[in-house]
């Protein structure tokens, strides 16, 4: 140390190691988050929340992209962003993965996915991920508010 700093001990100051540090803020993180899933994201007053399906659809030979443009081609996407409670129904493909496309698949609420879930498209939807011979993943999300403080992170 150079002249005028003195190492001094200070009771009140708790230190750890650096790996020990990243995992607590990790799990501080993750609490937080679990916080504002519970707390946020209410739907038309009803206490539902918007849900957002990701599926990702998986071939060969180009069939997941083929089975996509199916859907569009054929008036079935269309059909479904016109369902009641649908906000969003949009495909993707993959820049890592060509054999992989991506759906997004947005609702207002559980209902709303159930009364898609029971109508007649699903018949059409399951013969063409037969025929295609896809494979699936699926990951559900709420949506919540974006804390203030992430805020600065994003462009508009």
């Amino acid at each position: 140390m150079g002249p005028g700093f003195e190492k001094k001990y200070d009771k009140n100051r708790f230190t750890m190691p650096e790996q020990q540090l990243q995992e607590m803020k990790r799990l501080v993180a993750i609490v937080v988050a679990a916080c504002f899933v519970a707390a946020c994201g209410s739907n038309q007053g009803n206490g539902q929340k918007d849900i957002t399906v990701n599926l990702r659809y998986t071939g060969s030979n180009g069939s997941a992209r083929a089975f996509a443009e199916e859907m569009i081609s054929s008036g079935t996407v269309e059909a479904i962003r016109a369902e009641e409670g649908n906000l969003r129904y949009e495909y993707f493909q993959s820049l890592d993965d060509p054999e992989t496309i991506l759906l997004i698949d947005s609702w207002t609420s559980q209902d709303a996915i159930d009364a898609h879930h029971a109508s007649p498209m699903m018949a059409t939807i399951a013969a063409l991920r037969e025929k295609y011979d896809l494979h699936m993943t699926v990951e559900r999300y709420s949506k919540v508010n974006t804390p203030g403080d992430e805020s600065r992170f994003i462009r508009k």
